[in-house]
């Protein structure tokens, strides 16, 4: 994806994302099979301790997921929802600096959305 259109697409969350967008929450790449969502430590999303909000964490993580998700549909041009009905998340450090969330699991969505296609039915998958 080329840096005007990711430019576009961070800008245009605004509208789609208000909070993840005021949070600092960017879309740095989106490849075919691989997205890279950002977001770097700043006043508003600073907790007491000095280091990154889970929330602001949450919300970037799962727009690594959704991103490539919602890409994967619109390429695929069957009409398709999408749900998130769990999240978990593991927290092993102090979040400071530019936090970085890639999910690579572009082939995975294909052949989920393979199935969906051919049964008619909802899948689940996990990423």
């Amino acid at each position: 994806m080329s840096k005007l259109s990711l430019f576009i697409k961070n800008q245009m969350s605004f509208f789609w994302l208000p909070a993840a967008w005021i949070c600092g929450v960017r879309v740095d790449l989106e490849e075919s099979n691989k997205c890279v969502v950002r977001v770097k430590l700043g006043f508003i999303n600073k907790n007491p301790f000095k280091s990154m909000y889970f929330a602001v964490q949450s919300m970037a993580a799962e727009l690594s997921t959704g991103a490539l998700v919602i890409k994967k549909i619109q390429e695929c041009g069957s009409p398709i929802s999408m749900l998130v009905t769990n999240h978990q998340g593991r927290f092993t450090k102090k979040a400071v600096g530019k936090i970085r969330f890639v999910c690579e699991d572009g082939n995975l969505i294909n052949e989920v959305l393979k199935q969906a296609i051919n049964t008619g039915e909802g899948q689940t998958v996990t990423m």
